[in-house]
C-alpha cells in the first residue's frame, strides 16, 4: 500500500504543477475576489477530483465510460457550463470602465459557496478528469485492498498536492495584490481566464471521446 500511495502521490505532483483549467480558474479568483473566494474554489475543485476518485474506484465512472449517451449528455452539460463562464467573464471584463490605474473592489455576491460551487461544478461536469481516474487509480489499489478506501486515500493525497499548489498560487497573488488588484490587470485575468474555459469548453463540446 505504501509503495502504490507514493508512486500515485508523484504521478499526481507532476500532473498537479502542469497548468490547465483548475490553475486558471483558481488564479483568477485570487486576483479578482481574494484569498478567501480562491480557497473556496481550490476545496470545490478537489471535493470534484474526490468524487471522481471515489467513482472510479467503485466503478461508477466505468459505468460512465461504457455508456455512450450518458457520456455525452455529461460531455455538452460540462462544455455548456464551460462556455457559459468563460462568456460571462468575457463580457463582464469588456463591459468594465474606469481609470486603468484604479484598483478595484472584490466583487458583490462572490460567497464561499457561488466560489465552492463553480469549482465543484467545473470538475464534476468534466468527464475527462473522471477518465483519468478512472484509467489510473485502479492501476494503483493492490489486489488485497478495499478499492473504495484505497481510492478515496489516493484522490485524497492528489487533493492534498493540489491545495498545496493552490496556495503557493494564491499567497503569491496576495503578494503582487498592489500590482494585480489594478483594474486593468483584473480584466486582462478575466479576459485570459474566459478565453480558457471557452477553449475548454469548445474542445470539450467536439471530442468525440
Amino acid at each position: 500500500m505504501t509503495d502504490a500511495v507514493l508512486s500515485f502521490a508523484l504521478l499526481g505532483a507532476l500532473l498537479t504543477i502542469t497548468p490547465g483549467l483548475d490553475t486558471a480558474l483558481v488564479l483568477r479568483a485570487a486576483i479578482t475576489m481574494g484569498r478567501g473566494p480562491a480557497f473556496a474554489t481550490a476545496l470545490g475543485i478537489n471535493a470534484g477530483a474526490l468524487a471522481w476518485g471515489a467513482a472510479a474506484a467503485v466503478g461508477a465512472s466505468a459505468l460512465l465510460a461504457a455508456s455512450e449517451v450518458g457520456y455525452t449528455g455529461l460531455r455538452l452539460a460540462g462544455a455548456a457550463y464551460m462556455i457559459f463562464l468563460g462568456f460571462r467573464m468575457v463580457r463582464a471584463a469588456l463591459r468594465k470602465s474606469g481609470d486603468i490605474d484604479e484598483v478595484a473592489e472584490t466583487p458583490a455576491g462572490a460567497t464561499f459557496w457561488s466560489t465552492f460551487g463553480r469549482g465543484l461544478l467545473t470538475n464534476l461536469l468534466n468527464p475527462k478528469v473522471g477518465a483519468f481516474y478512472l484509467a489510473v487509480i485502479p492501476q494503483f489499489i493492490p489486489p488485497d485492498a478495499d478499492p473504495l478506501t484505497t481510492g478515496l486515500l489516493l484522490a485524497l493525497v492528489h487533493d492534498v498536492e493540489g491545495l498545496l499548489f493552490f496556495t503557493v498560487i494564491i499567497l503569491g497573488a496576495q503578494a503582487a495584490r498592489g500590482f494585480l488588484a489594478r483594474r486593468a490587470v483584473r480584466r486582462a485575468v478575466d479576459v485570459g481566464t474566459g478565453t480558457v474555459l471557452l477553449g475548454f469548453g469548445v474542445r470539450l463540446g467536439l471530442s468525440s471521446n
